[in-house]
This record gives structure tokens, sequence and C-alpha cells, in this order.
């Protein structure tokens, strides 16, 4: 898909043709679509397709026409019948006339931020365009590290209610998700200091700076949430094995109780002279089952007493 912005007085409009001063978005293009690019741009058909293969790594080439800026940038994802998170290559082209980007995924870069004030946004300003962007992109990444954390923090609470194996198989995607967010936002973080210094516009020099706040900050959440997840998973974990061992308890207790009838049933039902004459007593039976349930109180009473029901 091909889409075509322009700003005019701070407003992101849509148009239908290459015009200077142009944002071209272009998500999950096919052949076609790409080299209409590469004849209108004259850009290198693999620099066009580069953001479409996943191993791809964060990178700035500045070639003599235009200059590639590689980025990764977070989805979601499908894994284990849940959605999770990953992060895929996203490429800014900078041309003389446009600022071009290609995904394989549509990326809600301003939707998802328009709480957030951008000055002089302007998509005619083509590095600031870019540095809007690159803000946006960390503030993307602050925004699903929040969601993880939550979804963290909702197994954690089940935690002494109803644990279940899905619940560490979650913990385990979510640190996943971990992962591949402080992989991406440290190469991102490279491509974003190299721009810094290849900054030739002072009035920029703060939306850079607060575009590396925001990154490190990113990073350091990343690191703080997996720790915790690893806590919440050792934590799981326990709780699971407390209840296991509790089952265990309880059913062994449960064993030896049931026991007492048995052995005492079959000590009487030995075919061998007995001391006492109980076959001719007609209350045998009732003495018999009054003494075992009897001891089996007791032994009840004692099991209680040691925590062990």
């Amino acid at each position: 898909m091909l889409n075509i912005y322009r700003t005019e007085n701070g407003v992101l409009n849509e148009v239908k043709e290459f015009q200077p001063g142009v944002w071209i978005k272009l998500t999950k293009p096919d052949a076609e679509e790409n080299q209409q690019i590469v004849d209108h741009y004259n850009i290198d058909y693999s620099d066009v397709v580069a953001a479409l293969d996943d191993e791809e790594s964060s990178r700035i080439e500045v070639e003599d026409d235009y200059t590639l800026i590689l980025v990764d940038v977070p989805i979601t994802e499908e894994r284990n019948d849940e959605e999770y998170y990953t992060t895929i290559p996203m490429g800014i082209i900078i041309t003389e006339d446009a600022v071009i980007t290609v995904c394989r995924e549509e990326i809600e870069f301003f939707e998802r931020n328009l709480r957030f004030k951008m000055r002089n946004f302007s998509t005619r300003k083509k590095m600031r365009f870019v540095y809007h962007m690159l803000y946006c992109i960390t503030r993307i990444y602050l925004y699903d590290l929040r969601a993880i954390d939550k979804r963290r923090t909702e197994v954690e609470a089940n935690a002494g209610k109803t644990t279940k194996d899905v619940d560490i198989i979650s913990l385990h995607e979510l640190e996943t998700s971990l992962v591949y967010f402080e992989t991406s936002l440290r190469a991102n973080n490279m491509v974003i200091v190299r721009l810094k210094r290849l900054n030739q516009f002072p009035e920029d020099e703060e939306l850079i700076e607060d575009t590396m706040i925001e990154n490190n900050q990113a990073i350091e959440m990343t690191n703080i949430y997996r720790n915790i997840i690893d806590s919440t998973r050792e934590l799981v974990s326990a709780v699971m094995d407390s209840r296991l061992n509790n089952v265990i308890k309880y059913l062994t207790s449960i064993t030896l109780v049931m026991a007492i009838p048995t052995i005492i049933s079959g000590f009487f039902g030995m075919n061998v002279p007995m001391p006492f004459d109980f076959a001719s007593n007609i209350y045998s039976f009732g003495l018999i089952a009054v003494g075992t349930v009897a001891i089996c109180g007791i032994t009840l009473v004692i099991l209680k007493k040691k925590h062990m029901l």
C-alpha cells in the first residue's frame, strides 16, 4: 500500500500525487510500488526493500542522492494463542523532495501520540519530521512497555488464587518480548546518537535530546521489567510448588487415616484362634466399628495439630 501525506498548517493530509515536501508511506508494498519509488526518486531497489527483511539491523547509510535510516519498531504478534510483542525493521529514506518510510506492518506513528505536542510539525522540514517520527517510535515503545507490565501485574495478582501453567508461559513470552525490545532499543540508540552528530540544524537539538532521553528511559524500563518478571515467575513457580506439596501432604494424611480400618479389619479377619471370643458376641461388630472410628478420630486430631491437614 502506498500513501502520500503532506502537512498544511500543522495538519497531516493525504494527497494523490508526488510533490515536494511529502511523506510517502509504504506498507507491505508490492514490487510495482517499490519500482515506482525507485524510478521516481532514483533510489537503489535493495535500499527500498531493505526494511522488508526481518534480519536487517538498525543503521544509517548516506548515499549521493538520499540517506537510508533503518530502525526497529514494536508490533504485536500471536504466540501461544495470545498477542505478545516483537520488533521489525522500518526504513526511512530521506531524499531531496520527500521522506519515505517502508515497513511490512502498519505503524500508527502519530495517531498513537496525538496527545504529545509537536512544535513546528511539517513534512517539508524533512529532518525535523524524521526526528518527530523517531520520537513517536520511542513513545510507542514506552506505551507497550507499560502494557507488558500491566499484564505481568495481572498474573502476579492471581498468584495466590488461580495460578495455572499458562501463567508461567505468559511470563516467559512477556520476557521474550522485553528481550526483543532491549535489543532493538539499543540498536536504535546508536542510530539516534549518529543522527545527533550529523545534525546541521541547532533548532532541532532539543528534539533530538528528547528522543535520546525517551529511548534511554525505555531501555531502563526494559531492564527493570525483565528483573521484575523474573521475580514474578519465581513467585508463581513457588506458589504452584507449594500448592502441589499441600495436596500431596493432604492425600498422604487421608491415605494414612484410611489405612487404619483396613488394618483393623484385616487383623480381626484372620482365620486363627483369638484370645477373646468375638465371633459369638453380637456386639463385636459394633465395638470394632466404634473402636476403629475412635482411632481414626484421634489420628485426625493428631494430624491436624501437626498441620498435616
